[in-house]
């Protein structure tokens, strides 16, 4: 039951995009399979499996870790939809700095492969959204990072006057700043 893996315009991220099957009682589909994604030269070894719930007009992130617990996601809707943000972290990268958006729905059953080196976020665009994603290395708590949803630098287009964000998102830094305190330092291109 092969799935589509289509590039996306930061090198590394993918859309993956499983087939469904349908009929009368519904569809069905393959949210993993290890070996289409190691056939196409992605991530299959996940070690950890997130679940969030959020409120609608919420936006969480933008969330990475460092080296040596860097994490590379795999990012699905299982109710709702999200418009699901990533945001190149690696210094020296050409595109540093840059950022790519997919809408992900319970719907469209769609998934964004998120390499280790990317700041990870979204935006629920439902009443609620339940996300799902599994990890490559597993959470440690000294090596998280972020940096600010609304830096002007990354002239994100959330499209929300008033977006619910947690209090530690609200304290992150820029990326300028998190460049320059060192935040970055162990984020490579791999």
């Amino acid at each position: 039951m092969p799935a589509e893996f289509s590039t996306t315009s930061l090198p590394g991220v993918v859309l993956v995009t499983p087939k469904l099957y349908h009929d009368p009682r519904g569809f069905f589909f393959e949210s993993f399979k290890k070996s289409e994604f190691v056939e196409n030269g992605l991530e299959g070894n996940y070690v950890q499996e997130n679940y969030s719930y959020s409120k609608g007009n919420v936006i969480r992130g933008l969330h990475f870790q460092r080296h040596p617990a860097a994490q590379t996601k795999l990012v699905r809707v299982v109710n709702g939809a999200i418009w699901d943000v990533v945001v190149d972290v690696r210094p020296g990268s050409a595109s540093f700095g840059k950022w790519h958006a997919e809408t992900l729905t319970d719907e469209n059953c769609h998934q964004l492969y998120v390499p280790d080196g990317f700041a990870h976020g979204f935006r629920v665009l439902s009443d609620s959204a339940t996300v799902l994603y599994r990890t490559n290395a597993e959470y440690a708590p000294k090596l998280e990072g972020g940096i600010a949803w609304n830096d002007p630098s990354l002239a994100i287009s959330w499209d929300l006057a008033d977006p619910i964000i947690s209090e530690r998102d609200t304290s992150l830094p820029s990326l300028s700043e998190a460049l320059e305190n060192g935040e970055l330092d162990s984020v490579t291109i791999r």
